[in-house]
This record gives structure tokens, sequence and C-alpha cells, in this order.
């Protein structure tokens, strides 16, 4: 085997090669009070926006859950409101902010999001701070016969604005899980079977803030959406589960427009819900298309 031998220039001769250049030798100032301030000059910017920040920031937190802390990985959208006079917002204190909390041990519950938008909004020198935050939430489910348990996952949302002038915050929770939908049509015309689909359950709900405090809306919602269903998922399914879960199923038939409306029933129950918003999706098993519904509903504009 022969080898080749290369010859090669220094680094610095390598980088030179492939475009490196020199830095300039600088006219403008290193110091921060000596430097000009474009976001905080004041002049007439035409309009004031309702949100301006950062999004998709991937950052670890610990969540406060009924059966204690649990440690996952979030998305968030960190933003504030902007005044008509100022052309930005000091992007950097939003990400400071939340790597602040993070060394102070932060638990990510509604009403320690709520202090975060509050603060966020005085750092910022704003009316209004808002911030969405989503994460996968972690829970154990038993097979329906044997008892047998595994982790099953659904996508939590929340999402908090905080307006200093009048002190009002705005909680909306919400929760993304997929559950078994069997067509109640197929069921009655069909001499055999009846074909059943995967369903995406979406739900986003607003929270009365006075009553929110000791209310675990994962659950709620969770029950809500798989209740409804022809049939919950689950991790582990040995023969005698899967015959009861496709019992069950059968039991059950849904149309996507039965399951909003029955989530949508089991929403205007829960007194700590304030308005809500219901979406069911079925990856039709005989189609090549999605089936699709949705139902937003304000229960204080029904009192």
């Amino acid at each position: 085997m022969s080898t080749s031998h290369v010859a090669l220039p220094t680094k610095a001769e390598r980088h030179k090669l492939f475009g490196s250049v020199p830095p300039i030798k600088g006219t403008k100032p290193t110091e921060k009070e000596q430097m000009v301030d474009l976001q905080n000059t004041p002049k007439n910017f035409l309009f004031a926006l309702d949100s301006v920040g950062i999004s998709n920031v991937k950052h670890p937190v610990n969540i406060e859950t009924p059966d204690g802390i649990q440690s996952t990985v979030a998305t968030f959208e960190l933003t504030t409101s902007l005044v008509q006079d100022r052309k930005g917002i000091n992007m950097s204190r939003l990400t400071e902010q939340l790597d602040a909390y993070h060394q102070q041990g932060w638990t990510v519950s509604n009403r320690s999001l709520i202090e975060f938008a509050q603060e966020l909004a005085e750092r910022m020198e704003q009316t209004e701070g808002q911030l969405t935050i989503r994460y996968p939430w972690f829970f154990t489910r038993k097979a329906p016969a044997t008892g047998l348990s595994g982790l099953m996952n659904a996508d939590v949302m929340h999402r908090v604005t905080y307006n200093l002038e009048t002190g009002v915050a705005n909680v909306t929770v919400g929760l993304v899980i997929n559950v078994t939908t069997l067509c109640p049509c197929s069921k009655e015309i069909s001499e055999y079977s009846a074909h059943n689909q995967r369903g995406y359950i979406t739900i986003e709900a607003g929270l009365d803030e006075t009553s929110m405090d000791g209310f675990d809306w994962r659950a709620a919602l969770l029950d809500a959406a798989e209740s409804n269903a022809s049939a919950p998922l689950h991790p582990i399914l040995k023969r005698p589960d899967e015959k009861r879960a496709t019992e069950i199923a059968y039991e059950n038939p849904r149309f996507v427009e039965d399951m909003v409306r029955l989530i949508a029933a089991d929403l205007y129950e829960m007194k700590q819900v304030v308005n809500f918003f219901v979406e069911c999706r079925n990856e039709e098993s005989i189609h090549q298309h999605d089936a699709i519904a949705s139902i937003t509903f304000d229960k204080r504009q029904d009192a």
C-alpha cells in the first residue's frame, strides 16, 4: 500500500488561503456607555407593536405536576409590547432573564409564569410581557386488562400575558394528545367490522386566574380528550389488552364532529375554564386525506 505526503502550510496560512483577512483598526466605541443605542433613541416610529421578541428558544426546565417535579426540555417564545416612540427592544434581556430564573432553580407553573411575564414587561419598560412555553409531559398509563404500565406523553403549552397598566394576567393552557377513533358509519354499514384511525386532539383553554390554583389542568384536559374518544392509546398491550382496547373502541364509535362536541361539553362544565378551542384531526385509514373538526367557545359571552 502506497502513501502520499501532503506538505501543509501553517494553520494561519491555511485560513488566509481560504479567505480569512486580518481585523481592521476600528474607529467606533467599544464601551457600552459610549455606544449609540438605536433601540432607545426616542422618535416617532409610526406604530406601537403588539409583540416583539424571540422564539424557538430551547431550554431545560422543571415543571410542577401533581406527581412531583418533572424535568424536561421546553421551547420558549418571549416577547413584549413596544411603544411607538422606540425603534426596538433590547432582546438580550429576554434570554438574560430566562437564564437568571434557571440559575435560581425555577420550577414552571402557571403562577410562576405570570411572575415571569410581569418581570419581563418591567425589565423591558413596556406595557405588556408575553411568553409561550411548550414541552412534552410524561405520564403513566396502565394496560386495560393486564395492568402493565408504561410511559405516555402529550405536548403541553402555556401562553401567558401580563399587563402592567391593568395588573391583569391572561393564562391559556393547551394539550395535544393522540387517541383512537372508530368510524360510526363504517360500523353501521359493514358486515364484519369498522375502520378506525388515530385522532389528534388539540385543546386550548383560557383559565380563570382566581380559581386556577390547585386545578390539575393537565389531567383534566387529558381526561376530556381520552374519555370522549373511541379509546385511549397505550404504550404496552398484551393480547388480552389488545382485545379489550379494540372492543372499547367498537363500543364507542366517534366522528370528528362527535369528538369536539363531547370534549367541549366537558370543558364547559369546568368552572376554572373561561374559554376554549378544541380540534380533532383524524388520519383516515381508508382515505388519503384527513378529517377535521373544531370549535371555539367563550363562556363569558354565554353568561
